[in-house]
């Protein structure tokens, strides 16, 4: 008899019932819902930051390229002249980056170039997450002015 109980009693306490399981779900869901907008807002913020990052290490290989050339490229050459010798330029002395992907925004669009620029010599800028000039936020436009 003794051994029969003790048999019934292990057959109800092996697993988890529906009903635990289901609050334990729930729980899950509230964090990852209370979680999910943060972790997606520091994703974004760190998008903005390495584009300004970015745009300052094109700014400097500008810089070099001045040096090496006595002038910056031309609006038509574009930021591709840092990575690739453009035609009629004898003292190129590039590649001024290492990898052609730096002329390439966080958002995938390459950043866009004037010459002359009208906040200095260049105008290195990404029109941020819409694509679109001005905006706030995840949207704004970054620039090296």
């Amino acid at each position: 008899m003794r051994l029969t109980k003790n048999r019934q009693r292990r057959r109800f306490e092996r697993g988890y019932s529906l009903l635990e399981l289901l609050v334990v779900l729930a729980i899950l869901g509230l964090i990852i819902a209370i979680a999910a907008p943060r972790l997606i807002g520091y994703f974004e913020a760190s998008k903005a930051k390495t584009a300004k990052i970015q745009i300052s290490n094109l700014a400097t290989a500008m810089d070099l390229y001045y040096l090496s050339n006595g002038g910056y490229p031309a609006e038509e050459q574009g930021l591709k002249a840092l990575v690739e010798k453009p035609d009629g330029v004898p003292g190129w002395d590039g590649p001024y980056l290492n990898r052609a992907e730096g002329i390439i925004d966080p958002w995938g669009r390459p950043y866009l170039y004037k010459q002359p620029g009208v906040h200095g010599k260049f105008d290195i800028s990404s029109l941020g997450a819409d694509g679109k000039e001005s905006g706030t936020g995840e949207d704004a436009d970054l620039g090296s002015w």
